[in-house]
């Protein structure tokens, strides 16, 4: 658990710090960049540079992670063996590469010979494409030492390392931009190559990186044959090709608006949406997406002997180990959804108080007329949705056995089916590019209900479903109550003052207006007011990780 609480800490703060320093300069980036280039970037090269990567990786990664380290204390001969198998096992990191690098190859060729006339006709727009695949390649030849030092708990690495990528990134993007637009008329057409050349950034910092602590051990230039003469676990490879099966059907579903967008929303629009969707994950990301990662690493760690198949402990062992590894994951797996859920609900009371008044002042002037102003709208709603499944998919993928996965790749299709059959409908009701925000939210519904129905399941095949205490990922009443009181105090601030009026009259000077101000700070006080209130209620949660820790002499 001390290990867990350590690498939630530090994913949330390479989030925080990536996301916050990378937010102040995307604000410079979509003012120096126009609106199509943005689109284009954002969303269609993004989407080529997902599809590479998330098809090659995500299966071998989350397989990786069930992967038990070998104990420092087995004996001589017993670790020998574990060893061997370990190579083998661990070769598996290189399938990605093996995969990525032709897979990168035909999608940046199929994404160039499809792309509309409007996209190609824009400057250096081949030779982007060329240089986003390069940076793909790079990010690949790093994952072998990705998943040594993942599921060595390395996970210092990981940050310091896709820390200094995001940085670099960024900054490449910007300075490129700036001098781009210092060439006054003879400028502007550089934004793409900008794009490309801070994603080329930031794949060789990774790779560089992670070259520098574990080059010298040979870990990415030869892979070790096991004592049977094989490469390749086959129990591992297995179970990471099901996965990365699986994965294409997720791919479709979480990358499924880029997709339609690129197909039938104007460039203008499609970089409205990029930057709409820049802002509004950004709780995603800073809060919910390391929770998911973390999840997925302390469910693969404490379920390992019940649910790997690849080292199958004894029916005693089995029996002795899993009620007590069974309760620790049920534990965690609702207090996570609980605070999840009653993050959520303080985004939904606050930030549909307030997201017109924020949107007059992030938004750049050029951005107001595109459908980003709906799309931030509609992503309020998006994110309790999208943290809750986030939660319970990460123990799905902990747990979930071959047969499970396959289960699972079937119910995907009809989720598919769902979302695009939900997207067209909502479209076709003037929602325009907000549709596929409300689409997504139907989908990810659905999805929570098939991976509650899974958990329970789960817990109950292995005797264990008292430890499932749903009830308790319900807010406390107090809380509930106190949100609700302060949605009223805001609506009737807003009334009383018209802020969000005032600035959509003054512009940004009108943020510092009397109104405005008072009406910020009737919503900052009565969002830390209902913080104290959760807090307190829910006090007996905050003191969950002691019951880990071994018990002294």
């Amino acid at each position: 658990m001390s290990s867990t609480t350590s690498t939630l800490t530090s994913l949330m703060g390479l989030q925080l710090f990536t996301r916050l320093f990378t937010f102040i300069l995307n604000q410079a980036l979509s003012r120096l960049a126009s609106p199509i280039a943005y689109g284009i970037a954002a969303i269609q090269f993004d989407l080529m540079l997902s599809t590479i990567l998330f098809l090659s990786r995500e299966g071998v990664r989350g397989t990786l992670l069930r992967v038990k380290p070998r104990s420092e204390t087995e004996d001589t001969g017993k670790a020998t063996l574990d060893r061997k198998k370990e190579d083998s096992t661990m070769n598996v990191s290189f399938v990605p590469i093996i995969i990525g690098v032709p897979l990168a190859l035909v999608t940046s060729l199929l994404y160039m010979a499809t792309a509309g006339m409007e996209t190609r006709r824009q400057p250096h727009f081949q030779l982007a494409v060329g240089i986003y695949v390069a940076a793909a390649v790079m990010e690949l030849l790093a994952e072998p030492m990705h998943n040594m030092a993942m599921t060595s708990l390395k996970i210092h690495l990981r940050v310091r390392a896709e820390g200094v990528a995001i940085t670099a990134k960024t900054l490449a993007t910007f300075l490129v931009l700036v001098y781009d637009a210092s060439r006054g008329d003879e400028g502007g057409d550089l934004a793409l190559l900008a794009f490309a050349f801070g994603q080329l950034l930031y794949g060789s910092s990774v790779f560089l990186i992670y070259l520098r602590e574990f080059g010298k051990g040979g870990l990415i230039t030869r892979m070790k044959k096991n004592s049977s003469g094989i490469y390749f676990n086959h129990d591992v490879l297995a179970l990471s090709m099901t996965m990365t099966s699986q994965s294409l059907v997720k791919h479709l579903l979480t990358e499924g608006d880029k997709f339609i967008l690129s197909w039938f929303s104007p460039l203008q629009d499609q970089g409205g949406y990029a930057l709409a969707v820049n802002y509004g994950s950004l709780i995603a990301r800073i809060v919910f997406q390391p929770i998911e990662e973390t999840l997925r690493l302390y469910f693969s760690r404490t379920l390992a002997d019940i649910t790997v198949a690849l080292s199958p402990p004894s029916s005693t062992q089995a029996s002795q180990t899993s009620i007590p590894a069974l309760k620790k994951a049920a534990d965690a797996l609702i207090t996570l959804l609980q605070m999840q859920i009653i993050g959520s609900l303080f985004v939904l009371i606050f930030g549909t108080n307030y997201i017109t008044l924020l949107l007059n002042v992030l938004l750049p002037p050029q951005y107001l007329n595109t459908s980003a102003p709906r799309v931030l709208e509609a992503w309020i709603w998006y994110i309790p949705v999208l943290a809750v499944n986030g939660g319970l998919e990460a123990f799905i993928a902990s747990v979930a056995l071959t047969k499970d996965v396959n289960k699972q790749s079937r119910w995907m299709v009809l989720f598919t089916m769902l979302y695009v059959t939900s997207a067209i409908v909502l479209y076709r009701l003037d929602l325009g590019d907000a549709a596929l925000v409300y689409a997504n939210i139907i989908n990810l519904s659905a999805r929570i209900i098939y991976a509650c129905h899974f958990s329970h399941t789960f817990f109950a095949t292995h005797n264990a479903s008292s430890t499932l205490k749903w009830r308790e990922v319900l807010p406390p009443w107090s809380l509930v109550f106190g949100l609700t009181i302060s949605a009223l105090l805001i609506h009737l601030s807003e009334t009383i003052h018209g802020a969000t009026k005032a600035v959509q009259k003054e512009g940004r000077i009108g943020i510092l207006s009397r109104p405005v101000l008072i009406h910020v700070a009737v919503g900052g006080i009565l969002a830390l007011s209902c913080g104290i209130l959760w807090a307190w209620s829910v006090r007996r949660f905050l003191t969950i990780p002691t019951r880990f820790k071994p018990k002294t002499a």
